[in-house]
């Protein structure tokens, strides 16, 4: 099951990423061509948006980290007074 789960993955993460690199072009020539009618608010905008997305997986995974940290601290607690 472990194995089944881990090749949908696999291929979810792939499949994904081939529609991303489309719209990679599409931000660049909006933001050039605003920038070059002088507003510079749409780049701003769109960098902040590249650091959210940025930074959201580290977060998960630090979320994770503590949660699994806790629950391993927690039952290695209970099995020591046993």
């Amino acid at each position: 099951m472990k194995k089944v789960f881990a090749l949908f993955l696999l291929v979810v993460v792939f499949a994904s990423n081939s529609m991303s690199y489309a719209q990679c072009a599409m931000c660049r020539a909006s933001v050039e061509n605003n920038v070059s009618n002088g507003d510079t608010s749409i780049g701003a905008g769109l960098n902040s948006g590249i650091l959210y997305l940025f930074v959201m997986p580290y977060l998960l995974a630090a979320v994770i980290g503590i949660l699994w940290y806790r629950a391993a601290k927690k039952k290695k607690g209970k099995v020591a007074f046993r």
